[in-house]
């Protein structure tokens, strides 16, 4: 959990490469105080007691491939690298990143000036990689959906977001919270609330109170077969329209008797129905 809540600039997507990096910077920075930008989203960890609670949920060790999203004023990065020695963290304020290159060196941080939405995940995780992250509220679903096509090459992911958010991502079928965002992350990870974060832990506080969540993938060998492509249409067609029956929401995708056929009941809802059973709509839908 970073300790920085950055908002996503617009435009195309840069890769690795095209992140600025800091290069020194205002040797004055380091005492003048940052001043949370609300385009950002900036919200800073302060609480040395969540700090440790979330270090020790990630157990960082020497030698580890780390990549935090959203170092912020490094409540976390510092701890992060005395357990670890080294860290790889993305951050899109300036003048944030200025402060970290003064404060740390190239042997214990690499900092890379980006957006994480526009980032070329790919290359980030060239090599089998463990992603914490404080992740502003505003990018925190896009960003979700943006790392699923990494997810093999990462070891697990330790985020801190809106506990609305990680509510709905450990929903159980049949919950109001329950939806496309439940299925399409309980698909490909294992995934785990370990604590709640009070506003109070950061500077400003956030007007909602915060979850600290564990995403372990899947491994291949035990996903389902299945078009990824139809999968995820089958499950936002379902889900756009929440009251319908399936039979309505997904018309445009099969009708009744293709989900009968699947053994899915075309009068129930998209809520009530499990990932396994949108793997057997999206089956239905690729043949």
């Amino acid at each position: 959990m970073s300790d920085g809540r950055r908002a996503a600039p617009s435009s195309s997507r840069a890769p690795l490469g095209g992140g600025r990096v800091a290069t020194g910077g205002d040797p004055i920075l380091a005492a003048a105080p940052h001043r949370a930008r609300k385009r950002f989203g900036q919200n800073f960890l302060h609480d040395p007691g969540v700090v440790s609670r979330i270090v020790e949920a990630i157990d960082p060790r020497p030698g580890q491939a780390i990549v935090e999203i959203g170092p912020g004023q490094a409540a976390l990065t510092s701890a992060l690298i005395e357990r670890a020695g080294h860290v790889r963290a993305i951050e899109i304020d300036r003048d944030l990143a200025a402060r970290l290159r003064q404060r740390f060196s190239a042997e214990k941080l690499t900092l890379i000036e980006a957006d994480a939405l526009k980032i070329d995940w790919s290359d980030v995780a060239a090599t089998p990689l463990r992603l914490v992250g404080n992740l502003p509220y505003n990018i925190s679903t896009p960003l979700l959906f943006a790392l699923l096509p990494v997810a093999e090459r990462v070891i697990d992911q330790h985020f801190m977001l809106q506990k609305e958010v990680v509510d709905r991502m450990v929903a159980a079928p049949g919950s109001k919270t329950y939806g496309r965002l439940s299925v399409m992350l309980q698909f490909r990870y294992r995934l785990t609330k370990l604590f709640d974060v009070p506003r109070g832990a950061f500077k400003p506080a956030p007007q909602v109170t915060s979850s600290v969540v564990r995403m372990q993938p899947r491994a291949v060998s035990d996903l389902p077969e299945v078009d990824a492509q139809a999968f995820a249409r089958v499950v936002a067609a379902a889900f756009g329209q929440r009251r319908k029956t399936l039979r309505n929401a997904l018309s445009e995708l099969l009708d009744a008797d293709e989900i009968a056929a699947s053994n899915v009941d075309p009068q129930a809802r998209a809520e009530t129905l499990g990932v396994q059973s949108f793997v057997g709509l999206a089956r239905r839908l690729a043949a």
